[in-house]
């Protein structure tokens, strides 16, 4: 479900799902407004997403892969967070 939460930063139109089509309309298409498990750009978008609110929320990326991110506490400990998508 966390590609539900994705943005798209371009618009894209599928074809309207198998069993799902309007009566005289079958020739429509629907115009995706979030983006949806499967596409291409999902695991992307949903990064960037993330990636921002981490970024936002004090955490900082590290320089060596960018899927840790750290954050020192006021006690001088810290926190230490490895993001991990499998997107298969």
């Amino acid at each position: 479900t966390a590609f539900f939460h994705g943005e798209l930063e371009e618009t894209i139109y599928m074809k309207q799902p198998e069993g799902f089509q309007m009566e005289g309309k079958e020739d429509h298409v629907c115009r995706l407004i979030k983006l949806l498990y499967g596409l291409k750009q999902s695991p992307m978008q949903w990064y960037k997403r993330f990636d921002t609110f981490m970024i936002s929320s004090g955490h900082s990326r590290s320089s060596y892969d960018n899927c840790v991110y750290i954050k020192q506490l006021h006690d001088g400990s810290f926190i230490y967070l490895l993001l991990y998508v499998d997107d298969m």
